[in-house]
């Protein structure tokens, strides 16, 4: 049986971009319908992504914690620990978050349509879009729609020379599928994803050792938090191989999965991630019946208003390619549908921070030293290491440090950048700062809480005016 709808805007995938997209539509009166092939809303971000990660990372955290303060309590995980119990709040996690969501789609008056969405033509008569859905049962359901939004995330990067079989060679969707934790883990990459997964496993026991062609993980970091990264990753046990290529991956089919390199080193481990990038997530869409195309890095091409190279058709969030972060995605998906319905709207902040939840956290916002050197020539630098601040003592927070990368007469504060537990959080400090164009002085003649990690951009500040030329 084929139902047929005939609407305004229709939005598929359910991810951070998607839900925003939706419901900034339905609140603009359109009549609007998201589909999502998954049982429950979120799409990749909330099921396999950004959530489940960071709650595993949580726990982690508190495992490192424990392991350092060993004369408190004499600590160690069982060589059988499940994952399950590793991410033991993840089922009420993401319940708590599709009940949300569902209730936020109903509000809105939002067709919340579970089934497999593809492009069929273009109606000319209608002059729509025409999608056709089509559900577990067997049933389809034809929709034609003024206005589409593409919001169905990315899927891992499968490389052709590393055999993922998500048994032993695991990619960024399934490694957490694993039953047990695995005694040694190798990861290749050293992009985020690499980055946060390697240093979590690392501070739950895992011997982890990081292989990639570049000379530091994170390369689009400022050089000072990638070097507190490593050092970091190597005191809990970890090892980085940067400026290695990789010969041959392959499952010993015995207990071991091997990686020969171009060094001549041979790294054996139980199990191995593939953290190799991702891209859009296009699968049985049918772009090509929109005339619409995946560009050279893997994604769909958008122009500056969002919209495809198809009239009418738009896209957001991971599927067009970075910054790839949850938080741009959801404004992403705000400005798309207003974009499309021609409603007001201002210029997107360049001022995006950048999060990595790593162990421990990197976080920045504007420029890196490099940047603003061959940008401006000279800078001034302040830093603030974390282990002079009474905080970071209190918490043992013994390897973080705050830097302000400032102009030369310390009138503009050029970027923050953060490394240690809590930097996520603290970036909006900064964020905020510059956004309201503030002077490096002015965090001097500000109170900020004792005893707080916050203390750190007077240090910083402080820092960097004793730098400042007369």
């Amino acid at each position: 049986m084929n139902q047929i709808k005939d609407l305004d805007f229709v939005v598929i995938g359910s991810g951070p971009a998607g839900q925003k997209a939706a419901i900034q539509a339905a609140k603009a009166g359109q009549s609007v319908a998201l589909i999502e092939q998954d049982a429950l809303l979120g799409g990749a971000c909330v099921h396999r992504g950004t959530i489940p990660s960071k709650t595993l990372r949580e726990n982690a955290k508190r495992v490192n914690i424990m392991r350092e303060n060993a004369n408190l309590a004499n600590f160690q995980l069982d060589e059988t620990t499940e994952m399950n119990t590793l991410i033991d709040r993840l089922d009420l996690v993401l319940k708590a978050h599709d009940h949300f969501m569902v209730k936020q789609i109903k509000r809105n008056q939002i067709d919340h349509i579970h089934g497999r969405a593809n492009f069929e033509a273009f109606d000319e008569n209608k002059n729509k879009h025409v999608i056709k859905v089509r559900f577990i049962q067997g049933d389809e359901q034809t929709i034609y729609a003024s206005q589409v939004v593409i919001a169905t995330g990315s899927i891992p990067r499968e490389p052709d020379d590393v055999p993922i079989d998500h048994e032993y060679i695991f990619d960024s969707d399934s490694i957490l599928s694993m039953l047990y934790l695995p005694k040694s883990l190798t990861v290749l990459g050293g992009g985020v994803i690499a980055s946060e997964y390697a240093s979590v496993f690392q501070a739950l026991g895992v011997k982890v050792t990081m292989i990639d062609k570049y000379p530091r993980p994170l390369g689009f970091m400022d050089h000072e938090l990638t070097d507190r990264f490593v050092h970091a990753f190597e005191q809990m046990g970890g090892t980085w191989l940067g400026d290695t290529q990789l010969n041959k991956v392959y499952w010993d089919n015995k207990n071991s999965v091997v990686c020969e390199t171009s060094t001549g080193i041979e790294i054996k481990s139980e199990k191995l991630l593939c953290a190799a990038g991702r891209v859009a997530n296009i699968k049985g869409l049918k772009i090509e019946n929109v005339n619409l195309n995946l560009n050279d890095r893997g994604h769909i091409p958008v122009d500056e208003n969002l919209e495809t190279p198809t009239k009418n058709i738009y896209a957001a969030g991971d599927v067009i390619g970075p910054p790839s972060l949850a938080s741009t995605s959801m404004e992403q998906g705000r400005r798309v549908a207003c974009n499309a319905l021609n409603l007001e709207i201002g210029k997107m902040s360049h001022l995006i921070p950048t999060g990595i939840y790593g162990i421990p956290e990197l976080s920045a916002v504007g420029l890196t030293q490099t940047q603003a050197v061959e940008k401006y020539g000279e800078v001034l630098i302040g830093h603030a290491n974390f282990e002079e601040i009474a905080r970071g003592q209190i918490s043992g927070i013994q390897n973080g440090m705050l830097k302000l990368i400032c102009s030369a007469d310390a009138k503009t504060i050029l970027g923050v950048q953060i490394v240690g537990e809590g930097a996520t959080e603290l970036i909006h400090i900064g964020q905020m700062a510059m956004l309201g164009n503030f002077k490096v002085k002015d965090f001097v003649e500000t109170i900020f809480n004792f005893p707080t990690l916050a203390e750190a951009y007077r240090v910083a500040a402080l820092s960097a005016l004793g730098k400042l030329k007369n």
